[in-house]
């Protein structure tokens, strides 16, 4: 099982970034997926969750500004970032787990190496 997580990078706050993550070795397709992230000295956090039914969840901090997406006949999540903060500055992880509300609980059972993004001017 392998997830690898694109799209990262320098972004000035008010910007936009587009994260990818292509998932391969299993069929996720009845799966909840979604994105982490941990930023420098604290702990890892639940971003966005898409259920197996396509049910979306945000953390409050980023409702309106970011969206979460899949295609499961790619294998692939997406996470659009837009108005980016400097707080959004991070390591964003791509997550598999049970089901969102596992997924919420940091509960998952696979998780890529992460993709940085710094949000700085």
């Amino acid at each position: 099982v392998q997830l690898v997580e694109s799209g990262g990078g320098l972004v000035p706050p008010g910007g936009s970034l587009r994260l990818s993550c292509v998932a391969s070795g299993s069929d996720f397709s009845r799966d909840a997926m979604g994105w982490y992230r941990q930023a420098p000295q604290k702990e890892l956090e639940w971003v966005a969750a898409v259920s197996n039914g396509g049910s979306i969840l945000y953390t409050n901090s980023v409702k309106g500004r970011f969206t979460i997406s899949r295609d499961n006949s790619r294998s692939r999540l997406y996470l659009q970032m837009n108005s980016v903060k400097p707080e959004d500055t991070g390591m964003y992880y791509c997550v598999v787990a049970s089901s969102v509300l596992a997924l919420e609980e940091l509960e998952y059972r696979y998780s890529g190496q992460g993709t940085q993004v710094t949000v700085s001017s």
